[in-house]
């Protein structure tokens, strides 16, 4: 079960969306169905899970519906805050220590001890204001040469740490600056609209297994397809519990938090980024998240 949040007139709805059609749950019940947050603890309180409690409403049948085409997405969830986990692929690794500076062929680099060691690499990769959802602009930073898109899954979050679903996150990154120096690894991940989420979740209670998602990233530009990679969670190292058990050692995860789970998808060492460029991260069961390239610098505040 897919849900979506999108724009009308004079409101902003929850909706589960199946094929051309998206059911309008707030119409149904604006206190239980107000957001993804609300429909969790709602559920919990009600001691079942979301899509259950979604069922029992016979949305199908009552619910208002809209064509998924012919409405505005919005991210699928406000998310506080979202973090990310870094070197969980093995491509990951390999592109980590390509584009260090003044590495020795024959030592470790701190991406092949990171990758082997058991705490994980997790990095605060957004606030709510820097990450857009589908069909906005992503930006690229005016100071970078070599950027690119990290396609990922991304794991949607309780207060109490359960993985309430899963989304599609685009968590774009500066290979130039990051491998400069480790120390550069925030300014090579955070800027404005830096992080992009959507179109849907995935209620976890849904996927049969999470370790089966494939995942596939096109970039076009000027409306040709430039590149084309293809990965699969299966290929992960560390497991999901494992990375949110990390994320919740002494801090606070708040309702709605994401953390996106690391990349296996990285396009070739001479690619960058341009202003025109139009991402497309597809992972199969979710949806496609879609959004053109701009000059960070271009964009309005949010």
């Amino acid at each position: 079960m897919k849900i979506v949040r999108y724009a009308l007139t004079d409101s902003i709805r929850l909706g589960v969306w199946e094929g051309e059609t998206v059911f309008d749950l707030t119409g149904l019940d604006a206190d239980k169905f107000r957001d993804l947050q609300s429909l969790y603890r709602a559920a919990k309180e009600n001691g079942t899970t979301p899509s259950a409690l979604i069922d029992a409403h016979d949305y199908r049948t009552k619910a208002k519906t809209y064509g998924y085409s012919s409405i505005r997405l919005l991210k699928p969830v406000e998310a506080p805050e979202v973090w990310a986990a870094g070197v969980t692929y093995q491509r990951s690794r390999e592109a980590r220590n390509y584009e260090t500076k003044d590495r020795d062929a024959h030592s470790l680099t701190v991406y092949d001890r990171v990758y082997e060691a058991v705490r994980p690499e997790i990095f605060f990769k957004a606030t709510g204001a820097r990450a857009v959802g589908p069909n906005e602009a992503v930006g690229i930073r005016s100071d970078s040469q070599w950027q690119i898109p990290e396609p990922e899954l991304g794991l949607v979050l309780s207060a109490d740490s359960e993985i309430i679903g899963y989304t599609i996150g685009n968590d774009m990154s500066c290979r130039d600056i990051e491998g400069e120096n480790p120390l550069y690894l925030t300014q090579a991940k955070i800027w404005r609209n830096s992080c992009a989420f959507g179109p849907a979740v995935r209620l976890a209670e849904t996927v049969e297994n999470p370790y089966n998602f494939a995942i596939t990233c096109r970039i076009f530009r000027l409306g040709e397809k430039v590149f084309e990679g293809l990965a699969n969670t299966g290929q992960l190292k560390r497991q999901f519990t494992e990375l949110v058990s990390f994320l919740g050692r002494d801090n606070v995860i708040f309702d709605g938090n994401i953390l996106l789970t690391g990349t296996c998808i990285v396009p070739p060492d001479d690619f960058t980024l341009q202003e025109g460029d139009r991402i497309e991260i597809e992972v199969e069961g979710i949806g496609v998240l879609s959004n053109e390239v701009k000059c960070a610098a271009h964009l309005v505040p949010a």
